[in-house]
């Protein structure tokens, strides 16, 4: 074991409570959601920032200690990543995300340049045992997912947003909605189910008027899959649930064809059941006209309303309404109709 002291420990961390001053092991368990300690070895003018576990954004440079989890990326507008398989300190990794995912890049979206790249210090122990100086690996998560876990909402409705693709006006939406929801008197929840780890999204949420918010990373998955999101799902649903909430705001994140579960999720028949309402947030009339097929064709979905930017003008809205047959209404323009339309559709299904 050696000590090292730590400048930023990013949000992916956010529940493991950790010191400035760490003691690291050489030896690193290669699994998603382990905590390192990485040295920065390069400065970037672009995409050069963590979310820091107290949710602030912090500029990094070159030089910085950081501690982020081990994990993996498939994003089609950042970088794409995979797992090692084995480390060692002064190995090479790069960091994939903002929420201070870890690991081997093997693609990288000309947007936001090349990733920083870091020297692996050593795995971050924690010390359990009270009187004993014994050190474990250090994990994300307050908990450990059950890959069974049941789904119980309590009767609770639950409104979920779906996208075409990352960047598609879902958080916005989510909030809006919260945000209305509120003011009309209902008591919301809402969580993030897919993607990978970073906080901002239900920090929104919050800010916006949610009384409780979970993400995945709560339950020590770093980045969601079509084999975990199912899971992750039913426990968030079931946790928020439990508080008995008015309302449960779902953000599926990435998109319907992405690689974060997504598909996954809205294949199970319990999760679609639970689903009162489900918002199609779309870039274009073009996605959105695709988003809708694939939820109507390959789940039975139908839509409520579609929102994100392919609503940003009368364009879009026109044409939305006249080839998909669906409403459609802009979250950040006209954000307490969409908001009364949600309220509307609550409303109907507990008469």
């Amino acid at each position: 074991m050696k000590n090292i002291v730590v400048d930023k420990v990013a949000s992916v961390a956010q529940h493991n409570e950790l010191a400035p001053e760490l003691r690291l092991s050489p030896d690193i368990p290669c699994e998603e959601g382990i905590l390192i300690a990485v040295r920065v070895l390069n400065n970037k003018s672009r995409y050069n920032q963590l979310e820091l576990t107290s949710g602030r954004m912090a500029t990094v440079t070159m030089g910085d200690i950081v501690v982020g989890a081990l994990g993996h990326r498939k994003a089609l507008r950042g970088y794409s990543g995979h797992l090692p398989s084995e480390l060692q300190p002064g190995d090479n990794l790069q960091i994939l995300n903002i929420g201070g995912v870890i690991g081997i890049c093997d693609s990288a979206n000309p947007d936001v340049g090349p990733p920083f790249e870091c020297e692996v210090l050593g795995t971050v122990l924690e010390f359990p045992f009270l009187g004993e100086r014994i050190g474990v690996p250090a994990r994300a998560g307050s908990s450990q997912l059950d890959i069974n876990a049941p789904l119980k909402t309590n009767g609770v409705p639950v409104v979920a947003l779906a996208g075409t693709c990352m960047d598609s006006g879902k958080t916005a939406a989510a909030c809006a909605i919260v945000g209305r929801l509120r003011h009309l008197g209902f008591k919301v929840a809402a969580c993030k189910a897919t993607g990978v780890s970073l906080r901002r999204d239900i920090l929104a949420m919050e800010d916006a008027g949610a009384m409780d918010t979970m993400i995945f990373s709560d339950l020590g998955i770093v980045t969601t899959t079509a084999e975990n999101g199912p899971a992750l799902t039913r426990s968030l649903l079931t946790g928020l649930g439990a508080k008995k909430p008015d309302v449960i705001v779902l953000e599926l994140g990435d998109g319907l064809l992405g690689a974060y579960g997504v598909a996954a999720i809205l294949e199970d028949e319990h999760i679609r059941k639970a689903m009162t309402a489900v918002v199609l947030c779309a870039n274009d009339p073009v996605s959105a006209w695709g988003g809708a097929k694939i939820l109507r064709d390959e789940f039975g979905i139908e839509p409520a309303v579609v929102t994100g930017p392919a609503t940003d003008n009368d364009v879009g809205i026109q044409q939305i309404a006249e080839r998909l047959s669906l409403p459609a209404i802009n979250a950040l323009s006209s954000g307490v109709e969409l908001g009364d339309m949600v309220a509307a559709i609550l409303r109907e299904e507990s008469a």
